[in-house]
């Protein structure tokens, strides 16, 4: 078979294989009480991704989602014995107010995209180091139950955690496929001169694409803060790298303009399980990060769109 045939089926056909190893390895991680664990344990990680899939989609990337994050468990944490519930709303708006300047610095100012998330990345990180102190603080359990009770429950056994993901898939899958701003984002990642000669304002729905994942990128801290009650800056340490395997693995590529995050369910699924084998295999947490490098490095080259590069630099 044509390679080009089989790559739109790479990703199901990884994770089809995957999970048929680690079974092999633990025939019972294939309980149905196992695999809603596991979901559960991934969701979070998949809510930082579906920002990053928007960015990538349009061909740029977001280095900043993990020190947004991190940024936000602390200033959800100190915000919540005197905003209550409405200190979601002032963290969420913070995380958009960085990708707003992401976006902005990438589009205005010539910025290219690595460079600016990183800078903002940097700011997030210094003000979450700044608030905390530098170290962990906790939420009172009260106050965190009244807050947030909504988040740490379930419903017929299934942790709200997992439906909070859905119901974001959910929504981004209606603006990816049903509206003229999906459409727009897919005309920009194909061919960004081209959907500029045809009339799309290509900077207005950058920085809205940028805006938006940041603001994901602070309900995943959110949820985060809520899941450990508590804040610390380096609390999502870690998560980066596996939420942009997650989308590439997924099949939206670096170049843009195929995939979304349909692919990004099916590449966060994949990181869970492999994240599972190497818990049954003992792998050292200092090692995991090796693994999820050496996936990242394939999957780049598997997703690639090399005739929109001219030049590899």
């Amino acid at each position: 078979m044509n390679f080009e045939k089989l790559r739109p089926h790479l990703p199901w056909l990884t994770l089809l294989m995957l999970t048929l190893a680690v079974s092999a390895i633990n025939p019972g991680f294939l309980l149905p009480s196992n695999l809603l664990q596991m979901t559960a344990d991934v969701s979070t990680l998949f809510v930082m991704a579906l920002g990053i899939t928007l960015v990538i989609f349009i061909g740029g990337i977001d280095l900043s989602a993990q020190s947004v994050a991190n940024m936000t468990t602390v200033l959800a944490t100190l915000s919540l014995p005197f905003l209550g519930i409405w200190s979601a709303i002032g963290v969420v708006l913070a995380g958009a107010l960085m990708g707003f300047v992401s976006g902005y610095a990438s589009t205005r100012l010539k910025v290219p995209s690595f460079i600016s998330t990183l800078a903002i990345g940097g700011i997030a990180l210094s003000i979450a180091q700044y608030a905390s102190g530098q170290r962990a603080i906790f939420m009172d359990a009260g106050m965190r139950e009244q807050a947030f009770g909504w988040v740490t429950a379930s419903t017929a056994g299934i942790p709200h955690e997992v439906l909070i993901a859905g119901a974001l898939l959910a929504v981004m899958l209606f603006v990816e496929r049903r509206t003229t701003f999906g459409r727009a984002l897919k005309a920009i990642g194909a061919g960004e001169p081209a959907a500029a000669a045809s009339g799309l304002n290509v900077d207005r729905y950058k920085i809205a694409v940028y805006t938006l994942s940041g603001l994901i990128a602070a309900f995943a801290g959110l949820l985060f803060s809520v899941k450990l009650a508590g804040g610390a800056p380096n609390l999502a340490e870690g998560f980066l790298l596996p939420a942009i395997v997650a989308v590439l693995i997924g099949g939206t590529p670096l170049t843009g303009g195929v995939g979304g995050v349909l692919n990004t369910l099916i590449g966060a699924l994949i990181v869970a399980v492999i994240r599972t084998g190497m818990v049954y295999l003992e792998v050292p947490a200092t090692a995991q990060q090796i693994v999820f490098g050496v996936v990242l490095t394939v999957a780049i080259a598997l997703t690639i769109d090399r005739s929109k590069l001219a030049t590899v630099k």
